[in-house]
């Protein structure tokens, strides 16, 4: 940022000794003022070896440092004690691991020797090892159930101070596997990662001498996102500051949105009784957003003084287009309007593709937004997933229709020749491909001849013809007049057995289950195409289907040039862009349904506190333009329900904000309608 500091950042940047809480809303520049605080302290002599600035990853560690860098060689600074260096290299900025790793390697002998590091693939291997010995009657998820015994550890439980819900097999499988999984570690002297940040509080818990070390080391402290630490590093916290009292936290109580990961965001709500005698200082001017968007996140965000630090957003930066909230009859047509919206902003390069992003609450709700893009041939990336139409499951039932479709597609049929197992191994299928070569056939033609060939084993001869078989009737089945081509995929799916294969292969029933939600989603796509097809007498939609679906995934990772963004609204923390669309916005999916349901949660009204966080979250996100939509209708077994909006939306004064309608036109095209209603909640409800 160019702006000079403004009177607040200035005040925090100013602020010598005692604890400081910097209250930093959404784009109020706090990386900037820890860094200009860190420049600060090495210009008031103090020296760079005594300043330890904390955050939580790698890359924000390098970018803090690279900023402090280029400050002190931009600003032209200089220490007030003469012969005092102002040599960043020696300031500490680094994550809690990786300083918990410091802090146990140095004091290797007070932990009793030299101890190796588990990593997660570790960590797992480990917890999968004792399910094995464990009588458990059923499968269990590896990962699930390490996740739990991680926020267990960070909130310095033990086994029996574990959560006893009723009916969560989980709880009572994680009692018996965590202390056995703790008994692991000590056999191989490691530590996991959790360990770094907690066995470095128990020591110096225990230590007293220890701990005095590392308090005269580090006089200033700095900690960035301090609204995602835990129990674990606010105790850590603690003992480090309890001497000199020099902490300064940054972080946002209102962008506090992983809990279920083990952040507390009590910890930055109870700061000034951790450490009595704080300056807090608020940072509230916005240098991200419009104005119209500033105006809807602080209507979101509740005012009660006891659930959050009191804080207001403002900004300079002033707009006259409003939020807009679009209410589309389903899921399909939101996606294909959202699209739409998309391919207007990006059309003629008014819009640079990485400034436009579709958030949304749960990756399911991918699927329809890819499948929409893909249409226009907007390109995109999924950021932190796996793209829909590139899982595996999925590719192998669409390799199978590639084929039937074209049966000279080698790739595809190299993929599905042995998948499922059916005795056509590589050296079968070598064969295969040798007798093709030689005699002019394609693969698929050395497949139908079979029989001719001598050195093809029986057993892959009779694969042969089972493959034959499987795709010759499919591709009847799909050409067949009045036939369903969707009905012919599922039955083709029931055939090979995919739903087996997908079991087999998972190594829990939670994940076999996503994977076949998966095939479900490409069966539902297939249905999707249909209707459409029938509407718009296309006769070989199928065609156009797979073959739009293979141009997208050839293409090179280096070629697609600019992308559109898609992203959980977990994944877009920190990131922003000028053009943010927020689909899903109904009860069920934002706040979501576990946080609805008592049975499932012990905390249901701070649950969806943070589900209201991670709304905000997503708004503040947008700098140019904001669109909120929902569906008014989704289908549930079959049946198209009427869908609540999300209570977020309804909070929002209906004159912050335009209410379009969606519909779909003949044309197969989509459009904006508006409502002349009286009230937003009016309005919503009108458009269902």
């Amino acid at each position: 940022m160019s702006f000079p500091l403004n009177p607040a950042q200035a005040r925090a940047v100013e602020h010598q000794n005692g604890p400081l809480l910097i209250l930093a809303g959404a784009g109020s520049g706090k990386t900037r003022v820890i860094t200009q605080r860190i420049v600060r302290l090495l210009e008031r002599g103090i020296p760079a070896s005594a300043i330890l600035a904390l955050t939580f990853t790698n890359k924000a560690a390098g970018e803090m440092n690279e900023r402090v860098h280029t400050i002190l060689r931009k600003g032209g600074a200089s220490p007030k004690k003469p012969g005092r260096s102002l040599d960043p290299r020696q300031v500490t900025i680094t994550t809690f691991h990786s300083f918990g790793l410091g802090v146990l390697t140095r004091e290797r002998t007070a932990v009793g020797g030299s101890f190796t590091i588990f990593d997660q693939g570790d960590a797992l291997g480990a917890v999968k090892e004792v399910l094995r010995t464990v009588d458990a009657g059923k499968p269990f998820d590896a990962p699930a159930i390490l996740a739990r015994i991680s926020n267990a550890k960070n909130a310095f439980l033990s086994a029996d101070d574990l959560p006893d819900r009723e009916g969560d097999a989980y709880d009572e499988i994680t009692r018996i596997v965590f202390p056995r999984y703790e008994a692991a570690l000590r056999g191989f002297r490691a530590f996991d990662f959790d360990d770094l940040v907690c066995g470095t509080a128990k020591l110096w818990g225990d230590r007293p001498d220890v701990l005095a070390r590392w308090q005269q080391r580090y006089h200033y402290v700095l900690v960035d996102e301090y609204q995602d630490t835990n129990r674990a590093q606010l105790e850590m916290l603690r003992m480090l500051a309890s001497g000199h009292k020099n902490i300064c936290v940054v972080g946002d109580d209102d962008q506090s949105i992983y809990a279920w990961r083990g952040a507390d965001v009590r910890n930055i709500l109870e700061f000034e009784d951790h450490f009595p005698g704080a300056t807090v200082v608020k940072l509230e001017q916005n240098y991200r957003s419009r104005a119209p968007i500033i105006a809807v996140a602080n209507a979101v965000i509740p005012k009660r003084a006891d659930s959050r630090h009191q804080k207001v957003l403002f900004t300079e930066r002033g707009g006259e287009t409003k939020v807009r909230v679009g209410v589309a009859p389903t899921p399909e047509i939101e996606a294909t309007w959202v699209a739409r919206q998309v391919d207007d902003l990006v059309r003629g390069d008014k819009v640079r593709p990485s400034e436009v992003a579709v958030l949304y609450r749960s990756n399911g709700q991918s699927t329809a937004l890819e499948e929409a893009l893909r249409e226009r041939g907007i390109n995109h990336r999924v950021l932190g997933g796996q793209q829909f139409f590139e899982r595996k499951e999925v590719k192998d039932l669409l390799a199978y229709v590639k084929v039937a479709q074209n049966p000279n597609d080698e790739i595809s049929l190299r993929r599905i020749i042995n998948y499922p197992a059916r005795g056509i191994g590589g050296t079968s299928l070598d064969k295969l491909a040798l007798h093709a070569l030689a005699k002019g056939w394609t693969l698929w033609q050395a497949v139908e001849r079979v029989d001719a060939l001598d050195d093809v084993p029986g057993g892959a001869r009779e694969g042969c013809k089972i493959l034959e078989a499987v795709i010759e009737d499919t591709r009847r089945a799909l050409r067949a007049t009045g036939a369903s081509p969707t009905a012919a995929v599922r039955q083709l799916a029931d055939r090979i057995g995919l739903r087996s294969e997908v079991d087999a292969s998972s190594p829990s029933g939670q994940i076999a289950a996503r994977r076949w939600a998966n095939v479900e989603s490409l069966l539902a796509s297939f249905q999707r195409r249909e209707s459409r097809a029938t509407e718009g007498a296309d006769s070989d939609w199928v065609s156009a289907f797979v073959h739009a679906l293979t141009l997208e995934q050839g293409k090179d990772e280096e070629e697609t040039g600019e992308r559109v963004t898609l992203c959980t609204l977990h994944g877009s923390k920190g990131l922003e862009w000028d053009h943010v669309l927020l689909v899903g916005c109904e009860e069920g999916l934002l706040p979501h349904s576990r946080t609805l349901d008592r049975k499932a949660t012990d905390a249901a009204p701070q649950d969806i506190e943070e589900e209201r966080r991670l709304f905000y979250v997503g708004v503040t996100r947008a700098k140019e333009t904001l669109t909120l939509t929902r569906a008014a209708t989704r289908a549930m077994r079959g049946k198209a329900v009427p869908r609540t909006p999300s209570r977020f939306l309804l909070e929002i004064p209906e004159e912050l904000v335009d209410v379009v309608g969606v519909r779909d036109e003949p044309a197969r095209t989509v459009a904006s309608i508006e409502q002349g209603a009286g009230g937003l909640l009016a309005a919503l409800e009108a458009l269902r």
